[in-house]
């Protein structure tokens, strides 16, 4: 008797969990861009689906000419359906906000700052957290983020924003607001996957604030 798989699928028309291969291939069969790997178990397969989808995602070669005769090469696309968050500084530190838009519209969700003495990857990682709250209100564990900071989403992972600055009165909304993301981590489970947005591929993230030089 075949063992139980289940397949995560990172791209596809309704990204998550599915135990049976038919419903896997419902979600990636004629999806371009479509992402999905295979695991023995669930929980392996939900702990995958958190942290997003590896360099090569297929376990087998079977499944490898699946998605040859299926989709396109994983990194020719992105998903539209998603939210795409960037951050913008003067200075480093400097004067920072951060700003959340549908990538497939580029309509902003959410927009927060000046606020003093930022960063560029605190602000990535704030928006993160914020796109993560505003999902997890709306009962959302699908919906994908998109970040260009590869050092935001590591601390998102980790749970902890790691600056060193110190706490003063110009600071310490900043490091407030650090704490409350912190907290959040540690207190909410999340399934969203949090992928790094591919600039050399697919351009500016779509929430750039467009002021690079």
């Amino acid at each position: 008797m075949a063992k139980q798989k289940y397949y995560t699928v990172w791209r596809g028309r309704s990204p998550g969990v599915y135990a049976t291969w038919s419903e896997c291939e419902k979600q990636v069969k004629g999806f371009q861009g479509a992402r999905f790997k295979s695991f023995p178990s669930k929980d392996s397969a939900e702990k995958a689906f958190r942290e997003g989808p590896p360099k090569d995602p297929f376990t087998t070669p079977k499944e490898r000419a699946k998605a040859a005769t299926s989709t396109t090469t994983a990194t020719s696309s992105y998903i539209e359906d998603s939210i795409s968050v960037d951050a913008a500084c003067s200075g480093n530190p400097g004067v920072m906000e951060y700003q959340g838009v549908e990538t497939k519209t580029g309509k902003q969700i959410f927009h927060v700052g000046p606020i003093e003495q930022g960063t560029n990857n605190i602000g990535e990682f704030l928006a993160i957290v914020h796109a993560l709250a505003l999902l997890h209100k709306k009962n959302d564990a699908q919906t994908v983020i998109y970040s260009d900071s590869k050092i935001a989403i590591s601390w998102v992972k980790k749970k902890k924003c790691n600056t060193t600055l110190k706490e003063t009165e110009v600071t310490r909304p900043l490091l407030q607001l650090i704490r409350r993301a912190e907290k959040w981590l540690e207190t909410h489970a999340y399934q969203n996957p949090i992928l790094k947005w591919e600039t050399k591929a697919w351009g500016e993230v779509k929430a750039d604030f467009g002021r690079k030089s």
